[in-house]
């Protein structure tokens, strides 16, 4: 068997989406995704120009040889245009293998450790009343946990809170940021949310690398009453160090992840113990071969998977991430936004969702197509994530 072509697709049926679809000679096909959010394009021109010339002629079947000719052959190693090129090809092999084979992903790798995928999903509210609205919503779709995000008094605006129209607009969205103000509201926001739905309701936060360590420490200690299943993103993730200064004041879980790229991110944060949670994507991190490795190295110390699953990440990407969450044995909880209902006839798939629990399915590969007439009536469109700023004009973290 060999690849006879690699191609492209980009559709925005609500979300901008980037798909490598490759096929091989004996007609077998398969897809990845390649959406980095913001920065789609990048990605494009990467996969178009430099990586799919590459393809073409190879064996499909050699994907762990394929995948390190793409790493380590460019000499540019890393970073997110390049590990989401990868991922993209990583995937569309897997997929392939899986199908000539026939039989679902999971299946090659290893089979199911458990009978379904749990999930949590976002709740949001620019105030306490809509907040509680947005969680009974969660609830009704059954979500067995759920991410609360909520406004911050004295801000018009905040990032993953209401309608997020910042990440559509043709460009950035500046935004207002208040740390001290946010660090003062937040605890009430959770104690208000226990007072009303009870202890077992299973509770998120995201931080979005605002906080400094310390700024980080004290809202975990904050929080410790709340029993949240983790605080995420509490400080920037490059700065490694700055976890051990967290984890020394606050035993509120941690995850960490989702911007990181490769296995060496994550080295002195596992090796330590400083997490709970690893969030990479698959889409984001290099594929199926990377991140599989990742949560074995995560096994080790006792640290379970979180595989990030936004809107962005399109029902390719999600396919593969049900897959190894079935299989995998350090399996934390999947993060699930769903998609629009245009997406999903953009992308038929064989996964479900039902009662806040996800299935991969049991067609053969990741079980999921692209129509593509229907894709390109959808073409790609300008977006951008929102910018902050401090309120003397600083930019601050996202």
């Amino acid at each position: 068997m060999k690849i006879v072509d690699a191609r492209v697709v980009v559709t925005s049926p609500g979300r901008n989406f980037v798909t490598l679809k490759v096929e091989t000679d004996e007609g077998v096909t398969g897809l990845g995704d390649a959406t980095l959010n913001g920065r789609e394009l990048a990605v494009v021109g990467y996969l178009r120009d430099h990586v799919v010339p590459l393809l073409v002629g190879t064996d499909p079947h050699r994907i762990e040889d394929t995948w390190q000719s793409l790493y380590r052959g460019a000499y540019w190693r890393r970073g997110p245009v390049t590990m989401a090129a990868i991922a993209a090809v990583d995937v569309a092999l897997w997929d392939i293998k899986a199908k000539v084979a026939g039989l679902p992903l999971y299946q090659l790798l290893g089979g199911a450790s458990r009978e379904r995928v749990r999930t949590y999903g976002h709740a949001s509210g620019r105030d306490i009343p809509e907040l509680f609205d947005s969680i009974r919503a969660r609830l009704a779709e059954g979500y067995p946990a759920i991410r609360v995000q909520t406004g911050v008094p004295g801000l018009e605006r905040v990032y993953g809170v209401g309608h997020d129209a910042a990440s559509d607009a043709a460009r950035p969205v500046v935004e207002d940021w208040d740390t001290a103000a946010y660090l003062r509201s937040l605890p009430g926001v959770f104690d208000a949310v226990r007072q009303e739905f009870g202890p077992e309701l299973v509770l998120l936060h995201d931080a979005h690398h605002r906080l400094t360590p310390i700024q980080a420490a004290r809202l975990g200690k904050d929080l410790e009453p709340y029993d949240l299943f983790w605080l995420e993103d509490c400080t920037p993730a490059e700065n490694q160090d700055g976890l051990r200064l967290v984890r020394r004041h606050t035993t509120t879980p941690l995850a960490i992840g989702e911007v990181f790229n490769t296995v060496f991110d994550y080295q002195t944060l596992v090796g330590e113990q400083l997490i709970d949670y690893v969030r990479s994507a698959v889409t984001h991190f290099g594929g199926v071969s990377p991140l599989r490795k990742l949560f074995d190295f995560a096994a080790q110390h006792q640290i379970k998977s979180a595989i990030h699953g936004p809107e962005d990440i399109s029902p390719v990407g999600m396919a593969a991430a049900i897959h190894l969450d079935l299989a995998i044995h350090n399996f934390g909880i999947q993060e699930y936004a769903g998609h629009t209902p245009l997406t999903h006839e953009v992308f038929p798939h064989a996964y479900t969702f039902t009662d806040g629990y996800l299935h991969p399915g049991e067609a053969p590969g990741l079980g999921i197509e692209l129509d593509e007439e229907l894709a390109s009536a959808h073409p790609y469109e300008p977006a951008y994530l929102p910018i902050n700023r401090l309120q003397d004009g600083t930019i601050h973290d996202w």
